[in-house]
């Protein structure tokens, strides 16, 4: 590294400057983002007023070495709630991206940037026509040799990075014709189809080469006589417990679980307590239904999150 001065490496790196009080939270996760013990992080979180009941809670993400990685706001003390701007960061300190989110959907513009800090994206998120969830359009685009491929919506976008590759056009700031890709986590190479933005279909080949045809790119995770029936079997089955009748508690619980591959209900979490053996209760009951319709992407079945609140009346 070249002999620049301490002080101006120092305010290059985006470090918080305010000191952690006792109404904080420090969450410690993993290098896939499963929380963890502090002495096997790779990231951690502070959540500041943790303890403090509010409408937005201020979310900062750190690397290991203490660099800025994330920063923004949540309806939630657990933070996957997303709600307003978000900004991430690379551990050299150079920005990588702004986002925006509304009730957790990505709204309104995106920018991406390069570690070095060349530009990488500009683009929006529009409320599809649809009225399901939003389509992105793309306006400019830089490759990583600061290329100009995207300019003013119409270009050849092209990218590589070390899990994924795809290539395809940009026509009016969606994407047009086909695109073609390599998806290393999952395993598949795969061709898709679209018009003016639209997936019309797919396919896509395992590392076995086995062919799976698509016509949707993903679906949610889904109970086989829909959510509402899920909806009803927690609101029948949950039972308030005695020391919450003694103790006159009341508000709302929030859960969170993962939908395998397979359908199966794991890894529950209560992210918003209310204690005197609810939390047992609310996690008993979730657990106990079954026969979910596991979420794809692709045509393959993926792992999916979701969370429910749970009301507690006096």
């Amino acid at each position: 590294m070249k002999n620049y001065s301490l002080l101006a490496f120092l305010l290059l790196i985006p470090i918080l400057l305010f000191s952690q009080n006792s109404t904080d939270k420090t969450v410690y996760f993993d290098s896939i983002w499963k929380e963890t013990t502090k002495e096997n992080y790779k990231y951690y979180r502070i959540v500041k007023d943790y303890y403090s009941e509010k409408d937005l809670y201020q979310i900062y993400d750190y690397y290991k070495s203490g660099v800025l990685q994330m920063e923004g706001t949540s309806k939630t003390k657990d933070g996957n709630t997303k709600e307003g701007q978000y900004i991430f960061y690379y551990e050299n300190g150079n920005k990588k991206s702004t986002q925006n989110y509304y009730k957790s959907r990505l709204t309104g513009k995106l920018l991406e940037w390069y570690e070095n800090g060349n530009p990488k994206l500009e683009g929006e998120y529009i409320d599809s026509e649809k009225g399901f969830n939003s389509d992105f359009k793309t306006y400019q685009y830089w490759n990583y040799k600061n290329e100009h491929l995207v300019i003013n919506g119409n270009g050849n976008y092209e990218e590589t990075d070390g899990s994924r590759s795809v290539k395809g056009k940009i026509k009016n700031g969606f994407k047009d014709g086909v695109w073609t890709g390599i998806d290393k986590k999952m395993n598949y190479q795969y061709t898709d189809l679209y018009k003016k933005g639209e997936f019309i279909s797919g396919k896509n080949i395992d590392s076995s080469g086995v062919e799976h045809e698509y016509n949707v790119l993903e679906l949610k995770a889904m109970p086989k006589k829909g959510i509402q029936d899920f909806y009803n079997y927690v609101g029948k089955n949950f039972t308030k417990t005695r020391e919450a009748f003694q103790n006159k508690i009341s508000g709302k619980l929030f859960v969170t679980f993962i939908i395998d591959k397979d359908g199966k209900i794991i890894e529950p979490k209560v992210i918003k307590s209310l204690g005197y053996g609810l939390d047992e209760e609310a996690i008993r009951v979730i657990t106990s239904y079954e026969n979910w319709i596991p979420g794809q992407q692709r045509g393959v079945n993926v792992r999916v999150l979701y969370s429910i609140p749970i009301t507690v009346n006096l």
